[in-house]
């Protein structure tokens, strides 16, 4: 509108102004929750990399939950987590009494290892393939003790979509994971095949017990697997 010389415009009354102000921030926010929340962004990938991730819906608290109840914190070793993606399983461990300086996460996707490192600033998460875990290892990648030595992995806690995964990336995750393990350590894997055994029993483990979880979406299965020369002296079910 072409504004007359000597008259100032009219300014919307202070409500007015007021009410614009309110529908602003609203959209910032829901411009927030839409592009930032970890369900948005478990989406957002799901349609980039649907390979690798596995289902239509993140872990929910109770699929988390139970795998953590499975692993002892009290432990001195190291908590290696396959597939962090948007940190149910990350939480739960924490929640369980995993201390962060003994947790390590893995995870493929640039976006969701961005986003873990956010949510767990004292986390180590590690954007790479879980097939090179071992290698970390090997290099000092991982937590060490005081000596400079590796520390002991006592749980890998894996919720990688093994099933459709490539079977030459699979074997190579298998195999370091499996190698990976200490003699004494536990495995933990969830899939939503429900029956049949698990791929990492053709890496060499065995697998001590499973647990189904009705309550995700779809219903899990989670595996818990050992070395197959140790001895298994302690029960795996949680307290």
């Amino acid at each position: 509108m072409r504004q007359i010389p000597g008259i100032r415009p009219l300014r919307p009354p202070r409500a007015v102004r007021a009410a614009y102000g309110r529908v602003a921030r609203m959209r910032r926010a829901v411009r927030r929750v839409v592009t930032q929340s970890p369900q948005s962004l478990f989406l957002r990938e799901l349609m980039v990399r649907p390979g690798m991730m596995g289902a239509v819906c993140a872990s929910s608290p109770r699929l988390a939950a139970r795998m953590a109840a499975l692993v002892d914190p009290a432990l001195g070793g190291l908590v290696v987590e396959l597939g962090g993606g948007t940190g149910a399983i990350t939480a739960a461990l924490l929640a369980r009494g995993v201390a962060p300086e003994r947790l390590v996460v893995f995870e493929q996707s640039q976006a969701l290892a961005a986003h873990l490192k956010q949510r767990f600033p004292r986390v180590q998460v590690i954007h790479g393939d879980a097939a090179d875990v071992a290698l970390a290892r090997d290099k000092r990648l991982l937590p060490v003790d005081a000596a400079g030595e590796p520390l002991p992995v006592d749980f890998v806690v894996s919720g990688l979509p093994l099933r459709s995964i490539p079977a030459p990336a699979r074997q190579r995750i298998l195999h370091a994971g499996a190698q990976v393990l200490a003699p004494h350590g536990r495995l933990l894997q969830f899939t939503y095949a429900l029956r049949g055994p698990s791929p990492w029993q053709g890496a060499g483990l065995r697998r001590l017990g499973s647990e189904h979880v009705l309550a995700n979406l779809p219903p899990a299965r989670i595996d818990v697997l050992a070395c197959t020369a140790d001895p298994c002296p302690h029960a795996v079910s949680a307290p």
